[in-house]
């Protein structure tokens, strides 16, 4: 959500709907071998000593301002609610992007600690509702936009957190490495991304029902925000389409708010030329308020992994997901074991179809999610040698995979398992609450369906 400015440019030549759409087709998969590598990672910043305390406004300024003199090799940014993200520069291996990011986390770390301040892997904060931090033209209009579909939208914008992969679009050529395969891959393959790093049960200091509170409520935000395009032969074509089609978030202007507007796509604004013509500028700030699982911005985002526990949590989601895209070998396997889970998404875009909703809902406990699961991460732990991974890196790919993967396990089943044995465990009726038998969600586990914990 931070990788645009708020400032307006002076007037600038309006561009045609054909014009867009012929942007949208030649900038949105830039192909070739791949070559480069690149995470987001986002944290919650936390009380050290005592993470229930909600941190300070001024507490947390203050320490942006100390951060923002630690020279870093990633771009430090910070979300509406206070979240930190590190973006790291597009490496040429993995070793050479999880040895930059470790480094400017270390950095981050020490200046954090000296404050009495600590970065949490979490997808969604368990116990603080959604505050904002900044005040800015871009995230008021984005506040009072998402406003019109519920109280999911300040959720994601104030108290998620995830671990972002990007990788190259591939080859024009088709194949394994291909870009029209990659883009169906991670389509697929990102559900169970989703299931196997789960890591946000929990809103409101209870269980939500779903082992990806984070991707209920990016799903709850609506298909035209947050959805993917309608996956077939032509990406660009469907990408460019879904652009035009999706709702306008905002009209930017130099002076007082933005105009927020009704219901008016980026499509029927190059034909009205109301309130006044978009420009290129407009068609590029478009795009970045449009947030699918999989975002394609020349290379591919990969948006649907919760933010990890533990300091190095997130090397184990960027190395797998690296060594299923970019080792011919293992993408060949991961696309063969996902082909099946195909059927579950019933022709509906991601993530708003029965395959992504039972991936957030149930993660791996899903039998066949599992077995895929288990299947690609046996791939991934053949390619990453390949990649030139250390053994470090390996060996925290095997043992993630023997805690979680196999048993068909995330981490939302430790934080779940924390909750029973330190809570009066009831679900609200005076029934105990098991963490092997996930609380349902209402309203029979529609993603669009309320749930009352928040």
């Amino acid at each position: 959500m931070s990788d645009t400015t708020d400032g307006c440019s002076a007037p600038r030549p309006a561009v045609t709907e054909a014009e867009a759409e012929a942007l949208m087709r030649g900038i949105c998969f830039k192909t070739g071998p791949p070559r480069r590598l690149g995470v987001e990672v986002e944290w919650l910043v936390h009380e050290l000593r005592e993470p229930r305390l909600p941190v300070s406004p001024e507490r947390l300024e203050a320490a942006y301002a100390a951060l923002r003199t630690v020279p870093l090799r990633s771009a430090l940014t910070i979300e509406p609610g206070g979240q930190l993200e590190l973006s790291s520069p597009p490496a040429a291996s993995l070793m050479e992007c999880v040895a930059a990011v470790s480094a400017d986390l270390d950095a981050v770390r020490a200046v954090l600690r000296r404050d009495g301040l600590v970065l949490v892997g979490l997808g969604h904060d368990p116990w603080h509702p959604p505050r904002r931090f900044l005040r800015e033209p871009r995230y008021d209009a984005m506040e009072a936009c998402l406003d019109r579909t519920g109280p999911a939208g300040r959720a994601m914008m104030c108290t998620s957190a995830s671990v972002q992969v990007c990788l190259d679009a591939g080859y024009e050529e088709p194949g394994p490495l291909g870009h029209v395969r990659r883009w169906w891959l991670a389509h697929q393959l990102g559900a169970v991304l989703l299931a196997v790093f789960a890591n946000s049960p929990m809103a409101g200091h209870r269980p939500t029902g779903w082992v990806s509170t984070r991707q209920l409520r990016w799903a709850q935000i609506g298909t035209g925000r947050a959805g993917g395009p309608a996956l077939d032969a032509d990406p660009r074509g469907a990408w460019a389409r879904h652009v035009l089609d999706a709702p306008v978030m905002c009209v930017r202007r130099d002076g007082g708010p933005w105009q927020v507007p009704r219901g008016l796509t980026f499509r029927e604004w190059t034909r009205s030329a109301v309130p006044r013509p978009p420009t290129r500028e407009d068609l590029d700030y478009h795009v970045t308020t449009l947030f699918p699982p999989v975002r394609p911005r020349g290379h591919l985002e990969l948006r649907m992994i919760d933010a990890q526990p533990g300091d190095d949590g997130w090397i184990v989601p960027l190395a797998v997901t690296a060594a299923l895209f970019d080792d011919p070998e293992a993408a060949e396997t991961a696309y063969r074991a996902v082909k099946p889970l195909a059927e579950r998404m019933d022709g509906m875009p991601a993530p708003h179809n029965p395959l992504w909703r039972d991936a957030a809902r149930d993660g791996p406990a899903d039998p066949e999610l599992r077995e895929v699961a288990v299947t690609c991460f046996a791939a991934a732990l053949g390619a990453l040698p390949r990649l030139g991974a250390t053994t470090e890196v390996v060996d925290a790919v095997a043992a993630y995979r023997d805690r979680y993967v196999v048993r068909g396990r995330c981490p939302a089943d430790d934080l779940l398992g924390d909750w029973h044995r330190t809570s009066r465990a009831t679900d609200g009726a005076g029934t105990p609450y098991s963490p092997g038998a996930r609380p349902r969600p209402p309203h029979g586990g529609s993603p669009h369906g309320k749930d009352t914990s928040s």
